[in-house]
Formats: structure tokens, sequence, C-alpha cells
């Protein structure tokens, strides 16, 4: 009754080939995009809980979605199995630190991008064993990435500015990238300059929604149909003309240019250092399970997945605060998580093994017919 296609007519091509076809679909867009971008920020600074939210939630939420959306798209749209995604972020994260750290000229934006383009032509070295191999074979060597990129900023220190602790401080945010030069702001009447974690927290969702869209209409393209007709079956699709092998290590160069932004974000817009060693194997394994959860093939079960993994030991930490007056520790949280998460992923292997987002589409169809019956 209020969600329908019936009724809504289209009246050019372009109306047609609309990426939400659904007028209800493109009014909960944008309400969602009004609210991230004004209501929420607003409400964190009225209420003084900017900092936390932004920094422990929001925005590590965002960098791991996307980080996740990379991943998908090699393993959910074109069926490559990879475990290496914490290492291609960990690419992406010292090429923006040393184009920012090196270049006078360079600004944030030049650097993320040219920390994804790196990331990806890294992706592709990685990749080329896919165009003789599949399955779990494939999955050992995407996770030789894991394990070089360990070892190399290990061996090689000057990408870390030669740091003797193995961490380095990054350049602030300042007006590089912007067209102006101010480095103070005004934001609903407080002061703010470019290194508090609200002026981040735009930053990440700014990318964020950019990297989503272009996921959105890759999928959508002809490229996106190439990732699937692969993914199904390699065989047809080279029948029908699809070049295999180019549509494999494009596929690898789109996802390990997502783990390449999305590691550059973690570091610039998360935790404000660089560290290579919190780019491991366990992160890599997290970002598996937030794709496995959120669903296979899905861009809105990416930030499902990302959302879930994530903010359940956070939602755990609270209810012990408030309810069990700090009767969970760490240890209990952590191994919670564990259970939790890993007892979801078999259930929503057998039941629903499109994830989250089979849920939500299951929600989406009933809604679609009722009151009447299925």
């Amino acid at each position: 009754m209020y969600y329908r296609e019936t009724g809504q007519l289209v009246k050019s091509y372009s109306e047609d080939r609309r990426m939400m076809p659904v007028r209800e679909d493109r009014w909960v867009m944008w309400a969602f995009l009004i609210f991230m971008f004004t209501i929420v920020p607003a409400f964190l600074v009225w209420i003084g809980e900017e900092d936390y939210v932004f920094s422990a939630i929001l925005i590590p939420m965002m960098v791991l979605g996307v980080a996740s959306l990379g991943l998908n798209i090699a393993t959910g749209y074109t069926g490559q199995l990879s475990l290496g995604s914490a290492g291609f972020m960990c690419f992406g994260a010292f090429t923006a630190f040393n184009l920012l750290f090196r270049l006078e000229w360079m600004n944030v934006w030049l650097a993320f991008l040219g920390s994804g383009i790196i990331a990806g032509l890294v992706g592709i070295i990685f990749g080329l064993p896919s165009l003789r191999i599949k399955g779990f074979y494939l999955l050992v060597s995407t996770l030789c990435a894991q394990f070089f990129a360990e070892w190399f900023f290990n061996a090689y220190p000057w990408f870390l500015n030669n740091s003797t602790s193995g961490v380095a401080a990054l350049p602030p945010f300042h007006y590089r990238f912007l067209p102006f030069q101010q480095e103070i702001f005004d934001f609903f009447g407080i002061t703010r300059d470019y290194n508090d974690y609200i002026f981040r927290y735009f930053i990440a969702l700014i990318v964020t929604v950019l990297l989503t869209l272009a996921a959105k209409n890759m999928v959508r393209s002809s490229t996106g149909r190439n990732w699937m007709a692969v993914r199904d079956m390699d065989i047809a699709a080279s029948v029908i003309g699809i070049s295999v092998g180019k549509t494999k290590l494009n596929a690898f160069f789109v996802s390990c240019f997502y783990s390449g932004v999305a590691g550059a974000m973690y570091c610039y817009c998360y935790i404000g250092n660089l560290d290579f060693m919190i780019f491991n194997l366990r992160r890599s394994f997290l970002i598996m399970f937030m794709v496995i959860l959120g669903g296979l093939g899905s861009i809105l079960g990416s930030f499902l997945g990302a959302i879930f993994v994530y903010f359940w030991p956070i939602f755990i930490t609270i209810i012990g605060d408030k309810v069990f007056q700090g009767a969970f520790d760490t240890a209990f949280v952590e191994n919670n998580s564990k259970i939790i998460v890993g007892t979801i992923i078999v259930l929503l292997l057998i039941y629903q093994p499109m994830g989250f987002a089979g849920l939500w589409n299951s929600a989406k169809h009933r809604l679609r017919i009722w009151p009447f019956k299925q």
C-alpha cells in the first residue's frame, strides 16, 4: 500500500535507468543523506558528545564499510576469494602518508586517490594467479599480499619516515585541500579547527558516499555485468565474448582501490597515526566476516555487516556499564563478540545465505505486497 512500483510510470529512458526506480527508495536515500550531513553532527555538537561518537563509532564504521565494499566487489560480484584486504589497506595508508609528507603541494583528496591507485596496482600483481587458479587456492595466493605488506614496510623503514618505534605521526589536516587558506572554521556557533573529529567525519562521509555511488553505478554497467557473468560461470562468459582474465584483474584493481582508500581513511580520519601492525591478518578476517554477514554481492550488505561486526562489542560494553555496573571486562566482550558473530554466520549460511541484505530484501518484498499474503 505504501511501497509500490505500480503507478510510477516512466516517461524517458533516463528515468527508466534510474539507480533507484522506486520513488520511496529515493526519498529514503535523500532523507538519510540529509540526516547524516546535517542532523547527526548538529545534534552531537548540541549534546557535547561529538568527539566520542565520531571517533569511536561513526568514522570507523564508514571506513570498514568501504573496506568490506571493496572485498565484496572481488568476492561477492566476481567470485574471486581474497584474504588480503588489510594488506591492501596498508599499502593505501602508506601511500597517502608519503604523498602528504614528502610533497608540499599534495592535498588530502589527491592523496586518497593516489592511495587507491597504488593499492589497485599492487592488487593486480597479486591477482595474476586468478588467471590460472580459483577458489581456496586463490585465497591462499591473496593471503601472500597480507604477509608481504607486513614484511615490506617493516624491512624498509624509509616509508615510515625511519621511525624507530614503528609508528609515525601523520601530517595534520590543514587548509591544503581547500580553495581558501583558513585553518579555523565556525560550526553551529562553535569554533573548530581542521584536526577536530567533526571535520574528519565529514571527510570520511563524503568519500564513503562517493565510493558507494561509484560502486552502485559500476555494478549496473557493463563492467558489473561482466563481473557477475564471470562469477556465475567463467566458461560461459568466455563463450559469449567476455575476456575472463581482463575482467578478473579489473575486479581486483577496483577492489584493492577501495581497500587502499579505506586504509588511508583509517589512518587519517580514525586513529590519527600510521602503524603497519594494525593492518594484520585479524583485520582481514574481520572484513571477510563483514561481507559474509552483510551478504555477498550486495552494496548495502557491505555496510550492514560492517556496522554489526564493529558495533556489537560497543553495544555489549554499553550494556555492561549501564545495566550490570561494569561487570563485562574486555576479555568477556571480545569472547562474546566472537561467539555471537560466529553463531550468526552459521545461522545465516543455513537459513539466509544472502546475509542481512537478504533479510532486508525479504522485508521489502513483504512490505510491497502488504496487506495481502504472498
